[in-house]
């Protein structure tokens, strides 16, 4: 008898244990020498992660593996368990806390998808400086009678005179992202939201298909749909502040972020970033000038 009540208590603890490692896997600078790998976590997301091998981020990971003397490797993973795969908790916007969270295992080493530093993300990771300017825009069908707001000089008026738009409109968004139309107060404009389980870069092509009068797009996607669809879409203006994208760690992986920060630095001075964003975003430094030219 005693046995058989042991039995469930060790294997109990055995996957607690197991747990825990799942949670540890992945390891700071020095394991990831050793492993000799760089696992790159992302997305397929606008021209970050465009899923034909190239991208923003793929290049820079790849360039920052090869500035710690490592291969690189992309490790695809999706919004819901992008975190999780990176910390090994099943972490989510109603589940914030890590402590409190669910073992699973860890994918990768590092998370650079264009992500958007958000309050609930602050608290499972480590995020770089700013890599990337972002801010969220409402856009509309090409031939929707809705018109663009006219810049009133000041972000916060531009914001409400957005909002003053939305009343007995479908909104399309995505919940536990960016575009998550909580983020941004918009429940209390009267627009209709409708949460779709949707990739982001689905977004566009689902409001073009009659889906929504309107739809929440990031500054990033929004200018890759300009071009995707020429003539189809258009900018009514921004619902949020300006946000910054950044490069997503492991808590404890402190050195590997510190070297990270070290590289991001160095390509910012002698000019190989901004190679990049012209590369893939060359309308980014118009929309946000100060940014692109700090050093």
């Amino acid at each position: 008898m005693r046995a058989r009540t042991v039995f469930p208590l060790v294997a109990a603890a055995l996957l607690a244990a197991s747990g825990a490692r799942a949670a540890d896997e992945g390891g700071d600078l020095e394991a990831i020498r050793r492993r000799g790998v760089l696992r790159h976590l992302g997305i397929p997301y606008a021209n970050f992660v465009t899923g034909g091998g190239d991208g923003l981020d793929v290049e820079l990971m790849r360039r920052f593996a090869a500035k710690l003397g490592v291969a690189y490797e992309f490790v695809e993973t999706d919004w819901p368990d992008a975190i999780p795969d990176l910390t090994g908790r099943r972490v989510s916007p109603r589940q914030p806390d890590p402590r409190a969270a669910r073992a699973v295992p860890v994918r990768g080493d590092v998370l650079a998808t264009g992500m958007t530093v958000l309050p609930w993300r602050t608290r499972s990771v480590a995020f770089s400086s700013p890599v990337f300017p972002t801010q969220v825009w409402v856009v509309a069908r090409a031939a929707s009678p809705i018109a663009p707001i006219k810049p009133a000089g000041r972000l916060s008026d531009d914001i409400a005179a957005v909002k003053a738009l939305l009343r007995g409109k479908v909104v399309l968004g995505v919940a536990e992202t960016c575009l998550d139309p909580a983020l941004y107060g918009l429940e209390r404009t009267g627009a209709r939201l409708e949460l779709r389980k949707l990739r982001l870069d689905e977004v566009a092509p689902a409001l073009i298909q009659g889906d929504g009068d309107l739809a929440l797009l990031d500054v990033a996607d929004a200018m890759v749909a300009l071009q995707r669809f020429p003539g189809k879409v258009k900018v009514i203006g921004p619902v949020s502040e300006t946000q910054q994208m950044s490069v997503a760690f492991r808590p404890g992986a402190r050195q590997l972020r510190e070297a990270f920060e070290q590289f991001l630095a160095d390509s910012r001075r002698d000019g190989s970033y901004d190679a990049l964003v012209q590369a893939y975003y060359p309308e980014a430094p118009v929309y946000f000038r100060e940014f692109f030219a700090a050093r």
